[in-house]
């Protein structure tokens, strides 16, 4: 039995209110259970100097934790002086979900940067990121497509992310905090919406895996970002982008 009471192949209720920046080119409050993510886009008329006079754009992302993000204060890492490796590959790993989806030569020289902070943790931060993160970028390339910036939207396709693992010998979707941290194994899935696979990280915290536990965690991660991609195309068809969605 889970913690939480959810079936193996449960995701937690998630949500998505978009527009909740009055400041940012796009933004989405994102919600897996417990665990939020305010994201947010901004849109510069620069690159970084490698992409300068090649005609293309870029799209990064940056990640970090509030200090009351988790059960006890953490320090920020601005008053650190440094950030963490961890928040160095999250912010990687957002960013390179994004480009995977994103034409980069569809809105000229210009930098869109993802802001994900989160607010409150409870497991899963960076697939909620990353899932949270896809629908600001959608915005802000929409703002540009209604200014007549651009001609045709960037974005190819969907992405989405969900975690998944072994937790008491039973394969589980969409971990919270309880099932992570006494997880004997433990994986995050980016997949696009045709399906196709743009990352997996899955790492055995005490005994490895096998192959075929491997393909259940797989088959789960599928069904659950299907789910996940199927509520950003609602929320996004909608017809009142500011209303929030859940499942």
């Amino acid at each position: 039995m889970r913690p939480s009471g959810r079936s193996s192949n449960q995701l937690r209720k998630i949500r998505f209110e978009l527009n909740v920046n009055i400041h940012a080119e796009g933004s989405c409050l994102v919600s897996f259970g417990e665990t939020k993510v305010l994201c947010t886009a901004s849109i510069e008329d620069r690159v970084p100097p490698f992409l300068r006079n090649t005609g293309r754009g870029w799209v990064t992302a940056e990640y970090g934790m509030l200090p009351r993000s988790t059960g006890s204060r953490i320090n920020r890492e601005a008053a650190r002086g440094k950030q963490s490796g961890r928040t160095h590959e999250i912010q990687r790993l957002i960013g390179r979900s994004l480009r995977a989806v994103t034409d980069l030569t569809a809105f000229g020289e210009r930098q869109l940067t993802i802001d994900c902070d989160v607010i409150q943790a409870d497991g899963g931060t960076r697939t909620a990121s990353i899932s949270g993160a896809y629908l600001a970028l959608y915005l802000a390339f929409l703002k540009l497509l209604e200014d007549g910036t651009i001609k045709n939207m960037p974005l190819f396709s969907e992405v989405a992310a969900v975690s998944c693992g072994i937790y008491k010998n039973e394969s589980i979707l969409d971990l919270d905090y309880a099932e992570d941290s006494n997880a004997d194994t433990d994986a995050n899935f980016i997949i696009t919406g045709e399906g196709e696979i743009v990352e997996i990280q899955a790492t055995a915290e005490t005994n490895p895996f096998s192959k075929g536990e491997f393909n259940q965690l797989l088959t789960l991660a599928e069904q659950g970002v299907s789910k996940i991609i199927e509520k950003q195309r609602q929320t996004l068809t909608s017809g009142n982008l500011h209303n929030a969605k859940s499942i």
